[in-house]
């Protein structure tokens, strides 16, 4: 299965990917330079996450092997794809009680801005995908914090990478995707009940 590898080191912030995600998913189409930024409806599918040291994390959905979206989803809107791995949401079939986005524990599915009935989340652009080529984030990340490829060779090229990392929850739904934090990062030492789902920037 292809994922996302993401380099939190390599992250300016610059928001390419969050423009190019809100012009690849917008209802009319055309380039960047048209695109309405303040139309409710061409909002991104992810965000960037400011960390309190100043550096930035991609955030997005992790597609995780055991979604609690899709547990919790009563209608049946979402669903995992068994051959891709892809959590895939249908919008006719949505019932708008938005359980998906109370039990996402890594906080990255929510409610249409403009009319609060649906969800929005990662699809992986599925129109790339069917054409072979990258998702729309990863093409336009100038600085190759992003790539592209089969989960397990890039977990072999890269490592496993930390998925447990502010503002991520502790690993319990496999998310299938390969972190490398910030370097100015470390996770705290889990004593006395600590919360092992924190990190702190030095």
């Amino acid at each position: 299965m292809k994922r996302i590898w993401i380099d939190a080191g390599k992250c300016d912030g610059c928001l390419n990917r969050t423009l190019a995600c809100m012009n690849a998913h917008r209802a009319d189409k055309g380039s960047i330079y048209d695109l309405d930024l303040t139309d409710p409806s061409n909002e991104s599918r992810g965000f960037i996450h400011r960390q309190p040291g100043g550096s930035y994390r991609p955030i997005f959905c992790r597609h995780c092997d055991e979604p609690e979206c899709v547990n919790s989803c009563m209608s049946g809107a979402l669903s995992r794809n068994r051959k891709t791995g892809i959590v895939e949401y249908d919008e006719k079939r949505c019932a708008g009680c938005f359980m998906c986005v109370m039990n996402c524990p890594f906080g990255v599915l929510k409610p249409d801005t403009a009319a609060r009935s649906r969800i929005i989340k990662c699809d992986f652009c599925k129109d790339q995908l069917e054409r072979g080529e990258d998702p729309y984030c990863v093409r336009t990340c100038a600085l190759r914090a992003l790539r592209y490829g089969d989960i397990d060779e890039l977990r072999a090229e890269y490592g496993e990478g930390d998925v447990e990392a502010v503002p991520l929850p502790a690993n319990t739904t496999n998310p299938s995707l390969v972190l490398i934090p910030h370097p100015k990062t470390e996770i705290m030492d889990v004593t006395m009940g600590e919360d092992p789902s924190l990190e702190y920037e030095l």
